[in-house]
């Protein structure tokens, strides 16, 4: 979640999808997936997702997937970048859908779900605990924090983020150091999976690919946490 990406956002799609183009998919199929696989993740839970905060939103392609896997009735993207906000809120802005910058957000425990995708490895390691700050303030109590990072222990993962221009620099953080980190910042770890270990060339082998979920392997890793109630 950078102002950096000012600068990425006309071609940021292509330059996403020529970079994961070895996983023979498009972004919006991992789009698409880690929505379903968080709503599979929540169980029953999931019935109670009314609201959203996309936290580091970029240009918004996560929120049509709010509304396909999750009874949503409302979702704020927050983001650094005003060239990407402006671009969510072209393509995706309606009544159930607003893009804001996050220096005019102001955390209200007011969201059931906190939604991160790919945002804290370009988050430096002196800010993370801020913005753990802020998410922990965005939630209600008992509200649900969904992580998901790039596992820096998936030799396509690294390939991956060697091609994007904006990953050149980022600093990948570990899954054992994402928990440590929800840990500190007060949150309750609920599970930890890995995800997306076949590329298209192997989908026939995806309906396995839960059994691979504890495992290390895949190429994104997903930390499900909540708040606790107040006054515990």
């Amino acid at each position: 979640m950078n102002p950096q990406f000012d600068r990425y956002t006309k071609d940021y799609d292509l330059w996403l999808d020529e970079a994961i183009s070895v996983s023979g998919e498009t972004k919006d199929y991992f789009a698409g997936a880690r929505i379903s696989l968080l709503s599979a993740g929540l169980g029953n839970g999931a019935t109670r997702i009314a609201s959203v905060l996309d936290f580091g939103c970029g240009n918004g392609s996560a929120t049509p997937h709010f509304f396909a896997c999750l009874p949503v009735k409302k979702v704020l993207g927050v983001d650094l970048s005003g060239e990407m906000i402006d671009a969510a809120n072209r393509v995706y802005g309606s009544d159930r859908a607003k893009f804001i910058s996050l220096a005019d957000y102001r955390p209200n425990e007011e969201f059931d779900l906190v939604f991160c995708n790919g945002v804290f490895h370009h988050i430096p390691n002196a800010e993370r605990s801020a913005a753990l700050d802020i998410i922990k303030r965005s939630l209600q109590p008992q509200g649900v924090f969904s992580l998901w990072e790039n596992n820096p222990w998936n030799p396509g993962t690294r390939y991956v983020m060697k091609k994007c221009p904006f990953d050149k620099d980022a600093e990948t953080i570990s899954s054992p150091k994402a928990r440590q980190m929800l840990g500190q910042a007060g949150f309750h770890i609920l599970n930890t999976r890995y995800h997306f270990v076949f590329p298209r060339l192997l989908r026939a082998l995806r309906a396995t690919e839960p059994l691979f979920a504890p495992l290390p392997i895949g190429a994104q890793y997903h930390i499900l946490s909540r708040t606790e109630n107040k006054g515990t």
